[in-house]
């Protein structure tokens, strides 16, 4: 049996810069067994063409019940909320949440949004617009989103604030991707709280995301009350989280690589392709969902036995120098960019195309509204959030001028 690493993805040395050791892992152990923060046992994979097979792979599931029988979930009383959550299920029920819940996200309706996002964005720049300094995180790379998300889902302007603690406490119990999370009751007011939601638009429809997920039909087929609340959840989390992270971890890449803040500046047409290589320089999501094996899975010469974990170190991938020419370099105008920071396939993420809209409009404010942004704290001082899975910063001071 193959000897269990210590977890290397608790550290804030890691947090700080994981990058040496993702170039380490591709070279020398491109599947190998470790912890994860909250002590399970998983196989990492990190070469970019692994990944990309183990993505692709039908022996490789997110539904635990069906490799180890049930889940801690299925045991408690929100355990059928979980149940019923398109992160965590496989063909062919994951294809039919997923089709009804595409109903509300539909490339149409993200277009139609893209003014208000305008607005927005507009709006936060003008409020510290003479103030000559800001926090980054707090003031712009986070109230965006969240009123994004919170706008399209009806949930009051009052009650925003309390998300950002409500997922962050979700996905560091392991939520999202344990089966033995840690219940808190933060997490149950979150659920509670959509419950509500979701019972008040059923009485009362609106002309948001929440009443067409549960108007949402496919061939007679519709999503229950249980499962219109786990996808609000899920919605609600991943709809400001991620994006949360790709503005403020993008704009960090900028403070490293000035003249490329600059070149945007100077050609704003490039944003989304900008936008791209953010996502694949300094991804929001480190790794994804653990999956499990269903039988023996051979990958390179290290078999993942049946019933055991492993996950896609997708931000190792995205700098296999393999796939991208001067992986390590940050370049905006990067052309041949296969980045896989929102996944692949079945589970490729029904929010990307939200994110890169609100990225987009968030950079290219940016840069012509604030040409001299810069660090106000010396680059060694600035914070990691230690959530699983994904990276971010905690706080980002800046100075406008």
């Amino acid at each position: 049996m193959k000897k269990t690493s210590p977890s290397p993805f608790a550290t804030a040395e890691y947090k700080a810069n994981p990058y040496a050791f993702y170039e380490e892992l591709r070279r020398d152990r491109p599947v190998y067994k470790t912890l994860l923060p909250n002590g399970t046992e998983v196989y990492v994979v990190s070469r970019y063409e692994d990944v990309l097979a183990g993505l692709k792979d039908s022996r490789l599931i997110k539904d635990i019940s069906k490799v180890r029988g049930k889940s801690f979930w299925e045991m408690i009383g929100i355990g059928r909320m979980r149940g019923k959550n398109m992160l965590r299920a496989d063909p062919p029920e994951h294809g039919r949440l997923r089709s009804l819940a595409n109903e509300a996200f539909k490339p149409k309706y993200v277009r139609e949004l893209r003014g208000r996002i305008q607005q927005m964005a507009d709006e936060l720049i003008d409020k510290v617009q003479g103030k000559g300094k800001m926090e980054f995180i707090s003031e712009f790379a986070f109230p965006l989103p969240i009123r994004v998300i919170s706008e399209m889902l009806g949930v009051p302007e009052k009650d925003q604030d309390k998300f950002r603690k409500w997922s962050g406490d979700l996905i560091n119990s392991g939520a999202l991707s344990s089966e033995r999370p840690a219940i808190s009751s933060d997490l149950l007011q979150l659920v509670q709280y959509v419950r509500k939601v979701v019972d008040e638009h059923r009485k009362k429809p609106r002309a948001d995301v929440v009443t067409q997920l549960i108007e949402a039909e496919e061939k007679g087929d519709r999503l229950s009350d249980d499962e219109v609340v786990s996808t609000v959840v899920l919605l609600l989390v991943a709809g400001h989280e991620t994006t949360v992270n790709l503005i403020g971890n993008g704009m960090l890449a900028f403070f490293d690589n000035p003249e490329q803040f600059e070149h945007l500046r100077g050609r704003p047409e490039l944003v989304e392709q900008a936008v791209e290589e953010l996502l694949r320089f300094a991804p929001p999501v480190e790794y994804g969902v653990p999956r499990h094996a269903v039988s023996d899975v051979q990958m390179g010469d290290v078999t993942i036995p049946r019933g055991d974990r492993a996950i896609a170190l997708l931000s190792a991938a995205n700098r296999d120098e393999r796939i991208f020419e001067n992986a390590d370099r940050l370049d905006v105008t990067r052309e041949k960019n296969r980045q896989i920071t929102f996944g692949l396939g079945l589970h490729f993420c029904l929010g990307a195309p939200l994110a890169r809209r609100e990225g987009a409009i968030a950079f290219r404010a940016l840069a012509q509204r604030f040409p001299n942004l810069s660090l106000d704290v010396p680059r060694g001082d600035v914070e990691w959030w230690n959530i699983a899975g994904l990276r971010g910063l905690k706080k980002l001071p800046v100075r406008l001028s």
